[in-house]
């Protein structure tokens, strides 16, 4: 399975979990912070695996390649978005080797509480869920536009931006940042874009919220992609519950942007 590599390559070992749409390019926001607090940090091609390979089976497969990276040392977690799920799902299958997580701009179940009308992406969901052979042809068109015309796919995302988002989308080093992740995105095709969907909408494993390890959960206070809300359910729900480092203003990626260089001071003193 491959994978991306920044920061300090001898350093402490820290894995990301890239969104939805999104890929290990995002991890690039870690290079400068990581290099600085001595993390090695690893984002790993999961749109790459085999689409046979879903639920336990599709987890287990990235411990065992994270595992095959750090060679059973201890790792910390990061994950954005719809990869936050991923994240509390593989931890699950190396429960003596994740020290913590941090979790951006988090994803809960949407059975956990009315999240969906407060999502920029309802309609999206809502399709996936009811007709996923539509849902398909949807992501084949937007992997075409990421690969033709990635400007169009770009506004039609970032639309209804709220918060900070509206002024990070209007600057040109995050157009071409972003532009770069959704074109990675789908350089594989759709099968790994809709499996994470797919696996997001269905039912989470049972005890996933049993955490023994420290969760952090950083979160916009005008994110509309994934609402607050999400985040407070997830509090609340894993055991331990935990707590949320909300920022004011902030809606996705800007949440993403902020807590980058935080979690790396955080993790180089824990």
């Amino acid at each position: 399975m491959t994978f991306t590599e920044y920061g300090n390559s001898t350093g402490k070992p820290v894995v990301y979990f890239h969104g939805v749409p999104g890929s290990p390019i995002e991890a690039s926001l870690f290079e400068g912070p990581a290099r600085e607090h001595g993390l090695r940090v690893l984002c790993f091609d999961r749109f790459s695996i085999d689409p046979s390979l879903r639920s336990a089976a599709y987890y287990q497969h990235i411990a065992r390649a994270i595992n095959e990276v750090v060679q059973g040392a201890s790792v910390d977690f990061v994950g954005f978005s719809m990869g936050s799920h991923v994240a509390l799902e593989v931890r699950r299958y190396m429960p003596r080797q994740v020290g913590s997580l941090h979790l951006i701009s988090a994803v809960a179940p949407l059975d956990q509480g009315e999240f969906l009308d407060g999502m920029a992406g309802k309609a999206v969901f809502t399709l996936a869920k009811r007709h996923p052979a539509l849902f398909r042809l949807l992501s084949r068109w937007q992997a075409l536009l990421a690969a033709r015309v990635p400007c169009v796919l770009l506004r039609m995302l970032f639309a209804s931006a709220a918060g900070h988002d509206r002024i990070l989308v209007s600057q040109p080093e995050f157009k071409m940042f972003i532009t770069s992740v959704l074109q990675a995105c789908f350089a594989c095709g759709i099968t790994g874009y809709v499996r994470d969907v797919e696996q997001f909408l269905a039912s989470w494993s049972d005890g996933i919220f049993d955490c023994a390890v420290p969760v952090h959960l950083w979160h916009g206070t005008d994110d509309n992609w994934s609402p607050m809300a999400m985040s407070d359910c997830l509090a609340k729900s894993l055991q331990p519950p935990s707590s949320v480092e909300r920022g004011q203003g902030l809606s996705h990626y800007s949440c993403l942007y902020d807590a980058v260089p935080k979690i790396c001071l955080r993790l180089s003193s824990g």
